[in-house]
């Protein structure tokens, strides 16, 4: 019996566990049995709707359609490991984890991908000091977002970021929640935007706690305020706009500046409207206003078009007004300014050219202008102006040229404007008659060639007042000049370099002038002739040179090897005879006894034939010193070369035809060299006149030698050195240079001797070349023991004894400074004296601060005509330029 019940018992064991599946990890689906039922065909578009309902109440056993793994391939990859969980559906990827699937890349310490709900998680890990590092970085498209943690969904391409950090534009953004709607719409919760570096720690943000963000267009914010140093100000908006846009520029409103002045009262500057018009030019509309009645408007525009052409226009008018009107020392005055500035690509068309520099207007504007951006501009005294076209012609004969060219010269401080409208340039190339097919050009005759060259022009003399009216066209001088070279060039002797040329001139006016002594006005009188006349003229010139080398070898053991002089003398003459059949005489007295010559032509654009025999030769002798040295460093056996004067030229001639009485047969020596010191930082010049003959007690040159009159061989008639030294701290540091283009068009300095120009923070054109932070040098922890530091300097002197006056014309020294007192803090002075004035020249200091996010500077012009003061400060942004605080003193003049 118990045999049996063991047996009995073992095979109960085994029919249990034979009728019985045996699961592992998983507990078995329970199943109901049903009746089948026929089932209609289910489509791809009908699987996720409910199951029909049947007659017999029986729910209906249907298996589920599986479901696809994502809608592509997934990449992915982790470095400490990669677990799939197929129950869960999902796969868990930990330090630095990587994932790629269709446009997102999601980079990450921490990644789960859920393929069964088609979502993404992603977190930060924990280092070994409990540090969390490996942030999220999210890339979809163009967008990249830097958060705590993300969930996404890439179905419905939603997501749920939290602690996000995102660049856009010139923008950082961060914000403690951000619900992305789709893939162009961003919900922020308790955001920031700042162009700081650093978005976890700026200088300044705007907090807002509700944001609607499109990428790459716009941001739209809630009540919105700015926070400085992480302090709340009471700078705060209901509202905010920010836009977003990926272009270079866009059109937008310039904010003014506010000043006060006590003759014009207060005032807003700089304000209007930028149009970014399109990619190839832009317009800004910029305008002031005073509560006296003044105001000024300006309109710049700049165009370039690529391997064509880049230019800008600025126009600018204004209208001032000084005190009260019924007051004694009320006035009112319109003043303008014209300036174009345009270039072409020689790529465009080389055969062809068009360019202009145009700088045009009141002669006061610079120095009258409300305006303060033109401060740099008004210690200029001439505006000059130029509009040419060229254009190269080809053919089978010999090549020809053409220009046309416009140019306008303006005195501001005589107001006299010299405008030619216009100059026309045309000649033909080289002929060689004498030269054979072989085109082989030695010797005299081979080398003889001509030339045609035609000059026309319409010039115009005016004044301010008078400028573009009927008056100034009335007094019109028009010319035209013809000119046929005939040149050679040959060997002689081998060693002499020879020269000869004829030249044939030929002149049409179509006005003339009949000078005649006119009883009435008791004066000499010239009356204007109108009709077609000629003159013609001709000349001889001749000139041979050579080359002396001479060199003064020293002692081998000595610092000063050897001295190198090269000599270039050379003798030119030249014959110009007498075209007395072109003058005619007058009285110049009531009487008729005084009678004196004149020609017709006098006062021609061209000029007038000379009545008198030139009959000249002429001396020049240019001089090269150079030095070789024992070079300092032992390593080099070579010696090294120095200059010790660039130039040394002297020149004067000789007259075989002077009367001693009209002409003196010698002309004063000029002497005139430079050099350079201190490895070419130091740039001397000088020159000196040198006359021969002695003057009498009216300051004239008399027919007599100065040492036969108790002088000395030669009297210096005038003398003049300048001296330029730049320097810096180190060998690396470059002194500073403006980069303001206006002030150099105007005939200002490049450096700052003259001043910086006070810009504040213009509007910066789509066409300006984008500075980049990139640029600067890394500043380290401490800095640098050895101030940074640039200086410019200058001197000039000047010595005048015409007429016996034998004293110092001028002597100014002028000098500019700039240094950085830390990273942060630059600043800078410009000021000279004049000696013979007895004087301050123009002074400014400069104070500047970088606070990273900010800029800050302060002008000051303690005295002079130009006495004033600015301050700025302002976000550098150029999104965010218009805020600011920009205070300027207004000139009194």
């Amino acid at each position: 019996m118990r045999t049996n019940l063991f047996n009995i018992v073992l095979l109960s064991i085994f029919l249990t566990i034979g009728s019985t599946n045996v699961y592992c990890q998983d507990s078995p689906l329970k199943k109901t049995i049903i009746k089948p039922v026929t089932k209609p065909t289910t489509t791809a578009v009908e699987k996720n709707k409910p199951n029909p309902i049947v007659t017999d109440s029986i729910k209906k056993d249907s298996a589920k359609t599986k479901k696809a793994f994502l809608d592509g391939k997934v990449k992915y990859k982790a470095k400490e490991f990669t677990k799939i969980d197929q129950k869960k559906k999902n796969i868990l990827l930990y330090d630095t984890a990587e994932l790629y699937y269709q446009d997102v890349e999601l980079k990450s310490g921490i990644i789960l991908l859920d393929y069964e709900k088609d979502e993404v998680y992603a977190g930060r890990i924990k280092d070994s000091t409990g540090k969390y590092t490996q942030f999220p970085n999210f890339k979809q498209g163009a967008n990249v977002v830097e958060p705590d943690s993300i969930r996404f969904n890439f179905k419905t391409k939603k997501a749920i970021i939290w602690n996000s950090r995102s660049d856009q534009g010139e923008f950082k953004i961060k914000a403690a929640l951000t619900k992305k709607e789709n893939d162009s719409v961003y919900f922020l919760k308790g955001a920031r935007f700042t162009t700081s570096k650093d978005v976890d720690n700026p200088e300044y943000y705007f907090q807002t706690n509700k944001v609607k963000f499109v990428p790459g267009k716009k941001v739209v914010t809630g009540l919105t305020n700015m926070v400085i140093a992480n302090v709340p100000t009471p700078i705060a908006l209901p509202f905010a706009f920010f836009p977003m846009t990926k272009e270079t520029s866009i059109s937008g409103i310039l904010l003014p500046s506010y000043n006060d002045s006590n003759t014009r009262g207060f005032s807003l500057q700089n304000g209007g409207y930028y149009f970014a018009l399109s990619d190839q030019y832009d317009l800004t509309v910029l305008g002031d206003y005073y509560t006296n009645g003044s105001y000024g408007m300006r309109f710049e525009s700049n165009y370039a078009k690529r391997y064509n052409y880049r230019g800008n226009v600025n126009i600018r008018f204004e209208n001032l007004i000084t005190s009260e009107r019924g007051f004694p020392d009320y006035s009112k005055q319109n003043i303008y300014n014209i300036q174009w500035s345009h270039s072409r690509d020689a790529k465009a068309n080389p055969n062809s050219s068009f360019s202009a520099s145009v700088n045009l207007g009141s002669s006061t504007f610079f120095r009258q202008s409300i305006n303060q951006n033109n401060i740099g501009s008004n210690l200029n005294n001439t505006l000059n102006s130029s509009v040419s076209y060229s254009r190269i012609f080809t053919g089978s004969g010999p090549q020809s040229r053409l220009a046309i060219t416009a140019t306008h010269s303006q005195n501001t401080q005589t107001q006299q404007i010299d405008m030619t409208l216009p100059t026309l340039q045309y000649s033909v190339d080289r002929v060689y008659p004498f030269v054979k097919k072989d085109g082989v050009r030695k010797g005299f005759f081979k080398n003889i060639n001509l030339q045609y060259d035609l000059s026309a022009s319409n010039s115009f003399t005016t004044t301010d007042s008078l400028f573009f009216r009927p008056q100034m066209f009335e007094n019109a001088r028009v010319g035209f000049q013809h000119s046929i070279p005939l040149n050679t060039n040959f060997k002689l002797f081998k060693y002499f370099s020879a020269t000869s040329a004829v030249n044939y001139r030929e002149v049409w006016y179509l006005k003339t002038i009949n000078r005649q002594f006119d009883t009435n006005q008791n004066k000499v009188v010239d009356t204007q002739v109108n009709g077609f006349d000629a003159f013609r003229t001709y000349s001889f010139s001749s000139s041979i040179g050579t080359t002396v080398y001479g060199t003064f070898n020293f002692k081998k053991n000595k610092r000063i090897q050897a001295i190198r002089h090269v000599m270039r003398p050379s003798v030119s003459y030249g014959y110009t005879p007498s075209f007395e059949k072109y003058y005619d005489t007058y009285a110049a007295d009531g009487s008729g006894t005084m009678v004196k010559e004149y020609s017709r032509f006098e006062g021609g654009i061209y000029g007038a034939p000379g009545n008198v025999n030139s009959n000249s030769v002429g001396f020049d002798l240019s001089n090269t010193f150079e030095a070789k040295v024992t070079d300092k460093d032992s390593t080099k056996t070579e010696a090294k070369k120095i200059m010790l004067l660039n130039n040394l030229n002297l020149s004067t001639s000789y007259d075989f035809n002077a009367d001693g009485k009209r002409t003196l047969a010698w002309t004063p020596v000029r002497v005139s060299g430079g050099t350079q010191f201190f490895d070419n930082k130091m740039n001397l010049n000088f020159g000196a006149t040198l006359d021969p003959y002695a003057v009498n007690n009216s300051g004239q040159r008399i027919n007599k030698f100065n040492i036969d009159n108790g002088g000395s061989l030669f009297r210096m008639s005038s003398a003049n050195m300048t001296i330029n030294y730049s320097l810096a701290s180190s060998p690396n540091k470059k002194t500073n240079r403006s980069n303001n283009s206006e002030t150099i068009r105007n005939g200002g300095r490049e450096d700052d001797l003259f001043g910086k120009p006070i810009t504040g923070n213009i509007q910066r054109s789509m066409f300006d070349d984008e500075e980049t932070d990139d640029k600067k040098e890394s500043e380290s922890d401490f800095f640098n023991y050895t101030l940074p530091w640039d200086m410019t300097f200058a001197y000039a002197l000047t010595y005048g004894n015409n007429n016996r006056e034998n004293k110092i014309i001028g002597n100014s020294i002028m000098i500019s400074i700039n240094a950085d007192l830390t990273p942060k803090w630059k600043t800078g002075i410009s000021t000279g004296y004049d000696f013979v004035q007895k004087g301050v020249t123009f002074t400014q200091l400069r104070f500047e601060r970088d606070l990273l996010s900010w800029r800050m500077d302060f002008n000051w012009t303690p005295f002079g005509n130009n006495a004033n003061w600015g301050f700025f400060i302002g976000i550098k942004s150029g999104v965010l330029s218009d805020i600011k605080w920009d205070k300027r003193s207004t000139i009194i003049r």
